[in-house]
This record gives structure tokens, sequence and C-alpha cells, in this order.
């Protein structure tokens, strides 16, 4: 397993980072601690998990992921071995993160968040903490990256000196290691680096946003962001929800998949995205890979990405997301696969 360096830190994380996001509906506490085990087997030592998780998000399922890491890490007695990414949940309407009221990135909220997600844990810090979306509106969770949209401030949005200084607090308290972001933007992440260097708060270490062969958008602006800022990319949904798999092309839908049980595939159901995922497969076939170990190569191949966030419902599957590692992306497939985002573009943002 190869490992990389969390932004300026002296972490060193495993390119491949294991997702957490269905313990607690789709899996069971004992299948999270087997693929905790067998990914700590095979030199993971990267966590990503959230106050928000399982998904989707539930009140009765809210935090069940983060207690079944706690109940595993205390089962092992390897806290120190581990490396943790959590987040708290950016302004949502969604009242039961908060007892009954809606949650925005101030004061209370974070620190009501972040107490409890160490209380599920079982630990006293958080290696990074992440926002897990902004708390002003952006164009983001599958807009289209052709068209601005303006949105509309809130008019009591939150600026983001203030969430840094919160963020501060709890770095100087022992909470959290370090800070991160996620769903950001171009905009956001480059305010929030200039803020810190102006002595306001942590230094943000990296960025967790979506980024597969379905939706490269990440490459535009972030990419040389994450590079000369050394804010890298913790890239989530790198096989699309499955699509990249091929597993449901013309309409399939097979047991138990996270489609067919939670019908939440809209953001990889776009027009175009079809033919494009056809593309991607023929390439694969073409070169005698598994379709899904391609993506996931793709993905940790790109020098803008600190790691993967693979995740897994299934032994088997966790098992092949892991070798992905072991596959080399040739300048021969890389041109096959970027002729496919000239013709294709990017129709999954």
């Amino acid at each position: 397993m190869e490992y990389r360096s969390l932004g300026r830190t002296d972490l060193a994380v495993s390119a491949i980072c294991l997702g957490t996001m269905t313990w607690g509906q789709q899996n069971t506490e004992a299948e999270g601690h087997q693929q905790l085990d067998y990914a700590f087997d095979h030199g993971i030592n990267f966590l990503d998990t959230a106050e928000l998780y399982s998904i989707p998000p539930r009140a009765e399922t809210q935090g069940a992921t983060e207690r079944i890491i706690g109940s595993w890490m205390k089962a092992r007695g390897n806290r120190e071995k581990v490396i943790i990414a959590s987040k708290v949940v950016g302004r949502t309407p969604m009242d039961w993160f908060r007892g009954g009221r809606p949650s925005k990135l101030v004061r209370a909220d974070i620190e009501h968040a972040i107490d409890g997600s160490l209380k599920r844990l079982g630990t006293d810090y958080i290696d990074l903490y992440q926002l897990h979306w902004p708390d002003r509106a952006v164009t983001q969770w599958g807009s289209n990256p052709t068209r601005y949209r303006v949105p509309e401030p809130a008019a009591d949005e939150v600026p983001i000196e203030e969430t840094l200084g919160v963020l501060a607090d709890l770095v100087t308290a022992g909470k959290i290691r370090h800070v991160g972001l996620s769903n950001e933007s171009a905009w956001g992440t480059m305010r929030f680096v200039t803020e810190s260097e102006k002595g306001l708060g942590p230094r943000v270490v990296s960025i967790q946003n979506a980024y597969n062969l379905l939706n490269r958008t990440f490459e535009v602006n972030l990419a040389e962001i994450a590079l000369r800022e050394q804010v890298g990319l913790l890239a989530y949904s790198p096989l699309a929800q499955g699509y990249l798999s091929g597993k449901y092309q013309n309409g399939a839908r097979p047991t138990g998949a996270r489609t067919t049980l939670f019908k939440r595939g809209d953001r990889y159901e776009t027009p175009g995205a079809a033919e494009a995922i056809d593309d991607y497969l023929a390439v694969a076939r073409d070169f005698g890979l598994d379709p899904a170990q391609l993506a996931l190569a793709f993905v940790t191949s790109r020098p803008f990405v600190t790691s993967n966030i693979i995740g897994a419902t299934t032994m088997e599957q966790l098992a092949a997301d892991i070798a992905s590692e072991a596959v080399a992306i040739t300048p021969e497939i890389e041109d096959r696969l970027d002729a496919v985002l000239q013709r294709r573009g990017n129709p999954c943002p």
C-alpha cells in the first residue's frame, strides 16, 4: 500500500481510504468489523465517516457508522494506529442532528457535533475534521457545470472566518488535529486558505469532493489548488455509486444494490451517462481489465489525489477494490480514457 502526506501535516495516509457510510443500514456492525479487519490487514490506515452516516440519512440511523467504528477500535485496542476523518453537517433543515432544530456552521452546532462524534467513536480526538458541505448555497450536488447559477445567500449566512475560528478553538482544545473541506468550490477553498494565512484559524489540509470518470470537473480549477496549496483531494464516489462497474446498465437493478434499495441514483442517470459508461466499459474490456478496478485505479493515480475513498457492501467487492491499487494506468489507457472524456464530457457532475 502506498502512503501519501495529508496536506502539510506529518500524517501519512494510505492511498486508498475505507469509506464507511453503508454501515448501519446496508451493513451490520459485524460486517463493518470484518471490512475493517481486512482493510487494515491490507495496509489501509485511513477511515472516512461522518455524523450524518449511515446513508441514506435518517434520524433513527444517524451516527450508527461512528458507533460501529468506535466498537471496533475498542475491541482491537488500536486507536493510535487509525487515522480517522469525520465530518460535521453544513447548513441543513434536517433537525435530528441538533435535537429538533436546523443546523448551521456556528459555534454551538459545531461543538455539539464534535462532542457527539467523539462519544460515538470512543476517542478524545479526531485526526481530520471536515465540513461536510458549506454553510452557504453553492452550485454543487449534481448542478450542470457548464452553467453557473447564482445562489441566493441566506440572510444569516455564516462567514467562513467565523467557522474557521471555531475550528481553531477545537484544535487548541485537542479535540481535532487537522481541518478539511468537502463538497466545496474553488472560491471557498481559497477563502479558507487565505483566512488561515491571515492567522484566523488552522490551514485546511484536504478537500473531499466527488471525482470519477463520469465527473472530472475537479480538474478544471480545484486540481491546481490541490497541488499548489497542498489541499489534496479525498475523492469520494470513485465508482459513481457503482455505475462504473456496469451493474446498472440497460436498467439492471441487482438485488441488494444501493440504487435498487434506495433509488438514489439520479446523479448518475443524467442524459448521456449511460453512453459514457458504455464507452468506459469498452476501454476496460479492450485492455482485459475489470471495469471497477480500472475506474478506481484511474482516480488513485491522479497527482492531486491524496486518497481514494472506496466503499463496499460485500467482502468480494472490498477485496477487488483494494486490489485496484496494483492496476497501472498506462499511457495507452490514459489516451483512451481521455478520448471518452473528449467525446462524452462530464455527464454526472
